[in-house]
């Protein structure tokens, strides 16, 4: 019984610890973006990002990490020999990964506080889709163990990732450029008219 107790809550924990991480790093990317805005327009977004952030990290995200930790743990110690096989070592490579990416984006929430963010949009973007990559090798992992295939469908997802990431991209290069039009064509308004 115990172990289903640790499995439910563990499963729970994740997901509020992806949610919280897939948010977080959109927040950063709203948080950059506020800085084309004009004033008094920019310091309000920047000081309400700030706020989402910081209350996102600590209230969800980081107690979502430690709700998954310790229910993982738990179920550790229901069945102890999961600790000799292979797939376990390579989640816990991944979740350990997590958990550095998990502590590189409060370190970006710091510099974006004071203003010293050299992130554009567009990485923190690219940054954003690391979490995805990460949650399908560890579901993968969990459901199909030592026995994790490699055939056509396995390609399929990694493929399917893969579109993800560069069409999300493709769309924010698109989007870069459409602003770009649109404050060129704005700029050239005034310069008619006289």
């Amino acid at each position: 019984m115990a172990y289903s107790w640790f499995k439910a809550f563990h499963i729970v924990g994740f997901v509020v610890w992806f949610a919280g991480l897939f948010y977080l790093v959109r927040l950063f990317i709203y948080h950059v973006e506020a800085n084309q805005e004009p004033e008094p327009a920019r310091t309000i977004l920047k000081n309400q990002y700030q706020i989402m952030e910081k209350r996102l990290y600590s209230i969800i995200t980081t107690p979502g990490m430690f709700v998954t930790i310790a229910m993982a743990i738990g179920l550790l110690t229901t069945e102890p020999d999961v600790l000799k096989e292979s797939w376990l070592h390579i989640k816990l490579l991944f979740v350990a990964i997590l958990v550095g990416y998990h502590h590189y984006c409060a370190r970006l929430m710091k510099k974006l506080a004071k203003d010293e963010c050299q992130w554009s949009s567009q990485q923190l973007r690219a940054l954003n889709e690391a979490p995805t990559v990460m949650l399908v090798v560890i579901v993968l992992l969990a459901v199909f163990k030592n026995n994790l295939p490699t055939d056509l469908t396995a390609w399929g997802i990694f493929a399917m990732i893969i579109f993800m990431a560069v069409t999300i991209q493709l769309y924010a290069k698109k989007r870069k450029r459409d602003q770009e039009k649109l404050t060129a064509q704005i700029g050239q308004v005034p310069q008619e008219q006289s």
